[in-house]
């Protein structure tokens, strides 16, 4: 499902003397089945602009596209809940969002909030479970009483149980230690591929924006001020110094090699399997006979 942002501006608590400009201007595309990376600097309007993307914010200017619904600034919009059961949120420490006595009616909650069968919901909640690598007797047991890394899994299942066309992740691995914050974040691109999900990932880490996104979105100062493949964007050094952004860490030690050898690479590397990979292969051609 595409979203689009066409010249949206925002301001919180609008004509009162608290009012704060968030955002000004800002178009961005977001296409169907596309893995979008929003990045930029704190403050830069990053949160907001995700508030818009299922109408928990509306626009005081402009005009935001979520599939077929329009929500236009001036015009109160009515009847949101398909546009919410489409865009689903997955915000930062989602766990702290858990609330029922089991992790099974937690997970069903949002199903059955939206009209879907008991017996579908139970079903979906299930497959989750197992979909997600938790035990299956996880089910009966209180989410207060799993770990740090499970309450955020089921969490996550209690989202996905609205079967979303889109999935919007808001720095979604904060506080989990490396290992964890790799195995989620290998689990969203997962679902990505396997539901052909359109995805958009709201994030301060550079790592997670190369690996994972096939688009960048820039934020910076309330506007959208850079948008272009994942490569072409962290190419350009100089744009992202410009907004407060460093590359990620594998393009700078990629830079640091071609200065110190001499050798370029092929390609510009965004994980550390392929920085590796050209570097061996950069290594070989450099030994190999002139």
């Amino acid at each position: 499902m595409d979203i689009l942002l066409k010249q949206v501006g925002y301001s919180y608590a609008k004509d009162t003397p608290f009012e704060k400009r968030a955002l000004t201007d800002v178009t961005l595309h977001i296409p169907s089945g596309s893995y979008t990376a929003i990045i930029g600097h704190t403050g830069s309007g990053k949160s907001t602009v995700l508030q818009h993307l299922n109408a928990l914010l509306q626009p005081t200017e402009g005009s935001v596209l979520i599939g077929e619904r329009k929500i236009e600034a001036g015009t109160k919009a009515k009847n949101l809940r398909d546009v919410r059961k489409k865009v689903g949120i997955v915000f930062q420490f989602p766990e702290q969002q858990l609330f029922d006595e089991t992790v099974l009616k937690d997970i069903m909650f949002g199903p059955l909030n939206f009209g879907v069968p008991e017996e579908e919901a139970r079903r979906r909640a299930i497959a989750l479970v197992e979909q997600l690598g938790l035990p299956e007797d996880v089910l009966e047991k209180s989410p207060f009483d799993l770990s740090g890394g499970q309450m955020r899994r089921v969490a996550i299942a209690g989202v996905l149980a609205m079967e979303p066309d889109v999935l919007v992740l808001d720095e979604p691995t904060a506080g989990l230690d490396p290992r964890g914050r790799r195995e989620i974040m290998d689990l969203f691109y997962r679902l990505h591929q396997e539901k052909g999900l359109t995805t958009v990932l709201v994030t301060h880490s550079m790592e997670d924006a190369a690996r994972y996104a096939d688009t960048v979105a820039i934020m910076h100062s309330g506007k959208c001020v850079a948008t272009g493949d994942v490569r072409e964007v962290f190419a350009n050094e100089e744009q992202l110094g410009d907004y407060r952004l460093e590359p990620p860490r594998t393009v700078r030690m990629q830079r640091e090699f071609e200065e110190r050898t001499g050798l370029s690479l092929d390609e510009l590397a965004l994980t550390e399997e392929s920085l590796a990979r050209s570097i061996a292969q950069a290594l070989q051609k450099g030994r190999e006979p002139k």
